[in-house]
C-alpha cells in the first residue's frame, strides 16, 4: 500500500513539475509578445556587455541589417557613451540616461534608458525611445519664437525711436516731422500685419478656423484678388492678365480660396521688377482645378524651393525686409490649400520667373448652384 501511494504522489508532483513548466513557457511566450508589440526597441546584455536578446522594434530603430545578438553594446550602436552606461550597469549596477545622434540612412535621436537587470541577474537592460520627431518639433518652436522676436523687433524699435525723437522737439521740425510720422505709420501697419498673419497661422495651425465648402467660380475669385493688387501693380507698372475659363468651380472656402489667390499675386507683384508680368490661369485635371500665378521675375534657386513655404523663410532676408512682407503669405497659402483638401507646389529656376501651382477639387455638379456662387 506504502509503494501504491508513492507511486501516485509521484504521478501527482511529475504532472505538477510539467503543468508549471507549461504555465512558465505561456509566460514567456506573452512577455516575449509583449515586448516584441513595444514601440520602444529594447535590448538585453550579459554581464560582459554583450547582447543575448532584443525586440523587433530595436532592429527597425537602427535599421540594421546585420545580427544584432552576439554584438557588444559599442559594436552595434557606434557610441562611447552608450558603451560606458552599459558596463556601469553591469558592474557598478548603476542606471543612466542619455541622448544620442544616430547617424546613417535614416539619422534618428534616440534617448536610451540603461539599467542593470538586478533580482540577482547579471547583466543589464536598455530601452531605446525615438524622440527625432519630438527634437524636430521642439527645434520649430525655439526658432519660431526667435523669429517672431526678430521680425517685432524691427518695426517696434523703429516707431519707439521716432517717436523719442519727435519727443524730443523734432515735432515742431517742419520737414522732418512728417516724415517720421509717415515712418512710424508704414511701420505701425507692418506691426499689425505680421500680428494678423500670425493669428491667422495659429488658427489655421490648431484648426479652430472652420472653413466652409461651397462652389466657387474661379475665375470671379480670381478677378477679385487681382483687383485687391492692382494699385500696387500700376505703381510698378507692372501688368496682371487673367486667363481663366468662366466655367471653372472648385469645391472651397470662398474667403479661403481668395486669400491663397491674393498672396501669391502679392508676392509676385513684389518680387517681380517694374515693367514685369504677372499671369493668372486655371485648367480641369481630372477632379481638380490647377490654378497657375506665373511671373517673370527674376525666379528662385533650386536650393530655396524645398523651403519656400516655410514659416518666416526668405530667399533673400534683406529684400524681403526692404518690401514690407512678413515672412508668413507663402506659409498661409500651404495651410489653407491643405485645409481646403488642396495642395500648393512652386516651379522656378534663376532667370526664368516662378510659377505657382494650387490644386483644388472639382465642385460636383449637385453642390448648389454655381451659376451664382464665387
Amino acid at each position: 500500500m506504502t509503494r501504491k501511494m508513492t507511486t501516485r504522489v509521484a504521478s501527482r508532483t511529475d504532472a505538477v513539475a510539467v503543468g508549471d513548466v507549461k504555465e512558465m513557457a505561456r509566460a514567456l511566450a506573452v512577455l516575449r509578445a509583449v515586448i516584441d508589440g513595444m514601440a520602444e526597441g529594447v535590448w538585453v546584455t550579459s554581464e560582459d556587455g554583450t547582447v543575448v536578446e532584443h525586440n523587433n522594434a530595436l532592429k527597425e530603430l537602427l535599421f540594421s541589417g546585420t545580427a544584432i545578438v552576439g554584438h557588444r553594446a559599442g559594436e552595434v550602436v557606434s557610441s562611447p557613451e552608450l558603451q560606458q552606461a552599459v558596463e556601469r550597469a553591469c558592474k557598478e549596477n548603476v542606471s543612466s540616461r542619455l541622448e544620442l545622434q544616430l547617424e546613417g540612412v535614416r539619422p534618428r535621436v534616440v534617448s536610451v534608458h540603461v539599467a542593470p537587470l538586478g533580482h540577482d541577474l547579471s547583466g543589464s537592460s536598455a530601452v531605446f525611445v525615438d524622440v527625432t520627431e519630438l527634437r524636430r518639433l521642439e527645434k520649430v518652436r525655439k526658432d519660431f519664437v526667435a523669429n517672431v522676436s526678430h521680425e517685432l523687433r524691427t518695426p517696434v524699435t523703429a516707431i519707439r525711436g521716432y517717436a523719442e525723437t519727435l519727443l524730443s522737439g523734432a515735432l515742431q521740425d517742419p520737414v522732418a516731422a512728417p516724415k517720421m510720422v509717415d515712418i512710424i505709420h508704414r511701420q505701425s501697419e507692418r506691426l499689425s500685419e505680421l500680428v494678423e498673419d500670425l493669428l491667422e497661422l495659429s488658427r489655421l495651425e490648431s484648426r479652430e478656423l472652420q472653413l466652409a465648402e461651397k462652389p466657387i467660380n474661379v475665375a470671379m475669385a480670381a478677378q477679385r484678388a487681382s483687383e485687391a493688387v492692382r494699385p500696387k501693380a500700376r505703381a510698378r507698372n507692372t501688368a496682371i492678365e487673367l486667363e481663366v475659363a468662366p466655367d471653372l468651380f472648385v469645391l472651397a472656402d470662398p474667403r479661403g480660396i481668395e486669400q491663397v489667390v491674393l498672396n501669391l499675386l502679392d508676392n509676385a507683384v513684389k518680387y517681380t521688377p517694374p515693367n514685369g508680368h504677372i499671369w493668372v490661369s486655371a485648367t480641369r485635371i481630372g477632379e481638380e482645378i490647377e490654378l497657375r500665378v506665373k511671373d517673370d521675375g527674376p525666379g528662385i534657386e533650386a536650393r530655396h524651393l524645398p523651403r519656400l513655404f516655410e514659416r518666416f523663410y526668405r530667399v533673400d532676408k534683406g529684400r524681403s525686409r526692404d518690401m514690407g512682407g512678413t515672412g508668413l503669405g507663402l506659409s498661409i497659402v500651404k495651410h489653407l490649400a491643405t485645409a481646403m483638401k488642396g495642395d500648393v507646389r512652386v516651379e522656378s529656376a534663376p532667370g526664368q520667373g516662378s510659377t505657382f501651382f494650387i490644386t483644388l477639387p472639382v465642385a460636383p455638379p449637385d453642390a448648389g448652384n454655381p451659376a451664382t456662387s464665387g
